[in-house]
């Protein structure tokens, strides 16, 4: 079985997926449905009340208009196009946003020794919970795992690290508080590669009031991990809270501004419907979304599979 089997879609995963993107889908739908009602072609009535859909459901104004344009070209292309063959174009330019960038599971070919992911995000979006449910799928799978407590700053921080870590009956390295966030990242990785641990997962300060902190704390973090490797981390992991909607968008610009983001992390969607941030977040920054939160449970933590985000959106009630 290969090192990410395991997160790959399953039967409940999927009937989870459908059930989290719930209400989005039926706020989606029925503004949409009730915008287009008597409607037989597409006109600019058609798309006005398309585009007014799209940016409620927070997929924005730049990914919202990207999307028209490309409907437009192809409506004025042919002399006739009716409701069905609308939604199918749309779920086609839909599925066209998510662009085809490397995937973990090619990284983790590629590299040597402990996989290393830095998790990143302010505090709230459900970063601890993300890496306490990560940390508890890697072990499911018999992975050696270890968990470094960066987040020096706030002493809950490493409470609630220490409390996933009982749970995924996995190690933790940990110091006090106010410690040298990188030096906890140096011991974790350091033991990670002496116990020959098969992934890392390193937690991290979530603050933004201060992005020049921010960076130059980021920086010193993934420097002193390369004493260890050169190749450290493998995999910058940002984790944002979708029912924060636009406000998630601005974090992604506040962080991506600092550190190099290689995956997204979007949490919550259950709880919102406003799950089109996801369109928004995988055009504007062209960061592969790697994993979506769709419930509490430890199962509802899935690995981004587009096809699979785009058949539940559009799947009949």
């Amino acid at each position: 079985m290969g090192f990410f089997d395991f997160f790959k879609s399953k039967p409940e995963n999927k009937e989870r997926l459908d059930q989290g993107l719930e209400k989005t889908k039926t706020g989606f739908w029925d503004k949409l449905n009730k915008a287009l009602l008597g409607k037989s072609t597409v006109d600019e009535e058609v798309l006005d009340s398309l585009e007014e859909t799209l940016l409620g459901a927070d997929v924005g104004m730049e990914t919202t208009t990207l999307i028209i344009d490309k409907i437009q070209h192809r409506v004025s292309k042919d002399k006739y196009m009716d409701m069905t063959e609308l939604k199918r174009i749309l779920r086609e330019e839909i599925l066209n946003i998510f662009t085809s960038q490397p995937s973990i599971e090619s990284k983790w070919n590629e590299h040597s020794g402990p996989f290393v992911m830095l998790i990143v995000g302010v505090n709230g979006v459900g970063k601890t919970t993300t890496i306490g449910k990560l940390a508890n799928k890697f072990a499911s799978a018999g992975k050696q795992v270890l968990l470094g407590a960066a987040d020096t700053f706030r002493a809950a921080a490493t409470e609630q690290l220490t409390i996933w870590s009982q749970r995924a009956k996995v190690e933790i390295v940990k110091q006090h508080q106010g410690a040298d966030p990188s030096a906890v990242a140096f011991d974790t990785v350091q033991s990670a590669v002496a116990n020959k641990k098969d992934v890392v997962l390193i937690d991290t300060a979530g603050r933004l009031h201060n992005k020049v902190n921010l960076m130059n704390e980021l920086s010193k973090i993934k420097r002193v991990m390369q004493k260890v490797q050169s190749d450290f981390p493998h995999e910058v992991l940002l984790v944002l809270d979708a029912s924060t909607g636009q406000n998630a968008i601005e974090q992604a610009k506040q962080f991506t501004a600092v550190t190099e983001v290689t995956g997204i992390v979007l949490t919550k969607l259950d709880g919102t419907a406003k799950g089109g941030v996801v369109l928004a977040i995988a055009n504007q920054f062209q960061i592969p979304v790697r994993y979506i939160g769709v419930g509490e449970q430890m199962e509802d933590l899935q690995s981004f599979d587009a096809k699979s985000f785009v058949d539940s959106l559009f799947a009949e009630n």
